[in-house]
């Protein structure tokens, strides 16, 4: 494909499954944010060798100076065969963190404790720029039973920080009646959504709140969402040429990795679901990863790199 300095696009990070090397970071480029093609000759980008050997769950975020971008990740390989009871009662109290000036070089990745002592677990890490902190919201799930509870239960954990290196203590986020787990926000016109996994019912749910104070959320009815079972890894973003979004959803129950739903009003909670011949995943299956919309400068520095 000829490079244009026009050219808009869509970076995914992503892993792609249990087999081996499959649970490490892996890109994917795209146009039009729904045909998307393997950068680096589908091999991983990104390699974790701490603590668990492995990564799950990427996310990336561009610091709100356009200086730096962070890629955090869950401490986790499936692969090493300890399974994955061993994952939500004993697993890694760490997320991963990568960053990088360019989206092409990256440090080396360092291993930062945000569980809480009691953590089962620490999954799909995501953050979110606060403006009126001027600091990221970090947040995840962790399985923990508090002194009133019988058994563990997944809930949302968050921690705030302005570097990826020093954290706030962690406080508990989100819970629910049921197990919450995979949680993605976006922001608009003032407003955030905030799309989380009913771990419970394996679907999605919807909430708008004000700010990104834990109280200040109400569900917002989507009834597409709410009736698709066995979904998970919700990510939301923006098309750059329209007002209009896509929010994918991991199809983990059937093994067939991403289904693109659109809308063009987050507030409605109205989503269609693109057909089957109306997207393109690639060649691997894109797993569970993170979506960031590319400035022209920066798709011709990934095309570069790491090719189509």
């Amino acid at each position: 494909m000829t490079l244009q300095e026009e050219k808009f696009g869509y970076l995914l990070v992503h892993f792609i499954g249990e087999q081996p090397d499959g649970e490490q970071v892996y890109f994917s480029y795209s146009e039009d944010g729904l045909h998307w093609n393997d950068l680096n000759k589908g091999l991983p980008v990104l390699r974790s060798e701490l603590g668990e050997k492995g990564v799950r769950d990427p996310f990336l975020i561009r610091s709100p100076r356009a200086d730096k971008f962070y890629l955090i990740a869950t401490d986790l390989r499936i692969a090493s065969g300890k399974g994955w009871d061993a994952a939500v009662n004993h697993g890694s109290r760490d997320i991963i963190v990568w960053e990088s000036a360019d989206l092409v070089n990256w440090s080396a990745p360092r291993a930062a404790t945000v569980g809480v002592p009691e953590a089962g677990c620490v999954w799909a890490p995501e953050a979110i720029y606060d403006e009126a902190a001027d600091d990221f919201l970090v947040f995840w799930a962790s399985a923990t039973q508090e002194p009133h509870e019988r058994d563990r239960k997944q809930k949302i954990y968050s921690a705030r920080t302005k570097d990826f290196r020093s954290f706030s203590a962690t406080e508990k986020y989100i819970e629910r009646e049921n197990h919450i787990i995979d949680t993605t926000i976006i922001a608009h016109e003032g407003g955030y959504y905030r799309f989380s996994k009913d771990e419970t019912t394996k679907n999605i749910r919807l909430e708008k709140g004000a700010s990104l104070a834990s109280d200040a959320f109400s569900d917002v009815h989507a009834p597409v969402l709410e009736a698709m079972l066995g979904v998970e890894g919700p990510q939301i973003y923006k098309f750059n040429d329209r007002e209009e979004w896509c929010l994918i959803v991991d199809r983990f129950a059937e093994g067939k990795g991403y289904l693109p739903l659109l809308t063009s009003d987050l507030d409605s909670g109205e989503f269609t679901v693109v057909p089957e011949d109306a997207f393109n995943l690639g060649k691997t299956k894109k797993r569970h990863g993170g979506v960031l919309p590319l400035r022209a400068e920066e798709c011709a520095r990934l095309l570069a790199a790491f090719g189509e």
